[in-house]
């Protein structure tokens, strides 16, 4: 019987052990995109307790101890840290075959060097012993980057972000590199007229320019979009549940646009045009500074109306949705596409059962300009664990260059995720060795999958990004 979570962790095979062991897991981090707290990363936090750090915002731990019939006070409530903290260890053996459990214990170990299995007998001597760990300066936010070996992250900001903290992280000297990255959901979300007008007020203020129309407010945002590229940003990320690529005019659009500043609600059809406009006009911004586009679609969002009333959107209760995009997906692609405005994209895909759409769609729009201009995003969200991550690759594989993929994401707002590189890390390396040890790729052939996995977990994203 195989020892739980050894140094062979997810490694079926000698060449999957030699490739991860020998190739993947001592290279930088790139995580070019996360919900990291920037303010965090200037003033160098020091988090009170290990509750702060793992609990925190965590939703993917909140839903499970939901599931696990745990009272509300101890996951978001008032409940003190302590508290907080045996309820998770509870929860945790009932997560046997759930990715939190491998990422609970991958977290323990390689941040802490806690080999011991999290339970309720277990649970208070690694409370203190992660708080005391915790009170040493090195395991400070900045001090946690080091350790992962982080190289630069990528964090989701609205145009109207100062981005100080950005400012002064570079000022300060950090040698991790921290950019900005474009997420202007706001200014798409036309649904709720006060919402809306109260953000192009926010606009104004942050851009310094007047907004009395909408070329006046696709001017501010250019401003803004301008700003971001002066701090370092080299991405957009937009997310949607559906694609949009309706047709519209421009004087549709000005009228639209009139008509929600005024304080009237938008039908559906209306909604539709603007936000199709909108990415056409963010899509233009970043094809002329050479950014690379994310779209993280498929989501049904805040399902829960009674908890999104009580605790506010992020708090664990959006789910996989079952949208048919796959024809406005390629009717806006083929616009930006015609109009010579197709810059670097990357799909994120929620719903697994559209892996293969996905997959092929990616070819579709490849113009040999750049290796894997259009990609497959990692496995996102629900599908961020062995399985998801298997699939995803799977279908990139059959059906486009895996080659050339640039690999794993975070998408997290702690510090302690970073151990999801080293999952996906191995979970390519066993994928890959396996192959070989069946005869699927050739023995001769291994200085080429030796590189390919470099490159999937490093030096792919280092060159698309041109970091």
């Amino acid at each position: 019987m195989k020892a739980f979570m050894d140094q062979d962790f997810l490694l079926g095979t000698d060449t999957a052990r030699e490739l991860y062991h020998g190739h993947a897991e001592r290279l930088p981090i790139i995580d070019y995109h996360c919900h990291l707290n920037p303010g965090m990363v200037a003033e160098d936090y020091r988090f009170r307790s290990i509750t702060e750090l793992w609990l925190g915002g965590d939703h993917y731990k909140w839903r499970a101890m939901r599931t696990n019939g745990v009272d509300e006070r101890y996951i978001t409530g008032d409940a003190s840290d302590w508290e907080k903290f045996e309820k998770w260890a509870e929860t945790v053996p009932y997560t046997l075959r759930n990715p939190l459990y491998h990422w609970t214990h991958l977290e323990l170990r390689t941040a802490f060097g806690i080999d011991k299995l999290l339970n309720p007998s277990t649970a208070r001597d690694i409370y203190e012993e992660c708080n005391a760990k915790l009170a040493q300066p090195e395991f400070s936010a900045r001090g946690l980057m080091r350790h992962y070996r982080v190289e630069t992250v990528c964090t989701t900001d609205d145009p109207v972000d100062s981005l100080e903290h950005h400012i002064a992280t570079k000022a300060s000297g950090f040698e991790i590199r921290m950019l900005p990255t474009w997420r202007p959901d706001k200014a798409m979300a036309v649904e709720d007229p006060e919402a809306f007008r109260s953000y192009v007020g926010r606009l104004e203020q942050a851009s310094g320019q007047t907004i009395s129309g909408f070329a006046d407010f696709i001017g501010a945002l250019e401003h803004r979009h301008d700003f971001f590229a002066a701090q370092g940003c080299r991405l957009s990320d937009h997310g949607l549940s559906e694609f949009y690529a309706e047709d519209y005019t421009e004087d549709d659009i000005r009228r639209i646009y009139n008509k929600v500043y005024g304080g009237k609600h938008l039908d559906e059809a209306e909604c539709a045009r603007f936000k199709s406009a909108m990415l056409v006009e963010f899509a233009r911004m970043d094809a002329e500074k050479g950014w690379t586009q994310q779209f993280h679609y498929g989501t049904i969002r805040n399902a829960n109306s009674r908890m999104m009333r009580l605790l506010g959107p992020d708090t664990g209760f959006d789910s996989i949705g079952e949208f048919s995009t796959a024809l406005s997906m390629a009717r806006f692609l083929d616009r930006l596409d015609s109009r010579g405005i197709l810059p670097q994209t990357i799909l994120y895909n929620l719903n697994p059962a559209a892996n293969e759409m996905v997959a092929t769609m990616i070819g579709n729009f490849q113009d040999g300009s750049v290796p894997g201009k259009i990609q497959f995003g990692s496995g996102w969200w629900f599908n961020d664990q062995k399985d998801g991550m298997e699939r995803q690759m799977n279908a990139l594989s059959v059906l486009g260059l895996l080659s050339r993929f640039v690999g794993m994401l975070t998408d997290s707002r702690s510090f302690l995720s970073y151990p999801r590189h080293e999952y996906f890390r191995r979970t390519l390396c066993n994928l890959l060795g396996r192959d070989v040890e069946n005869g699927e790729m050739p023995v001769g052939e291994m200085p080429r999958i030796r590189q390919m996995v470099e490159d999937i977990c490093y030096y792919n994203a280092k060159n698309y990004f041109r970091f």
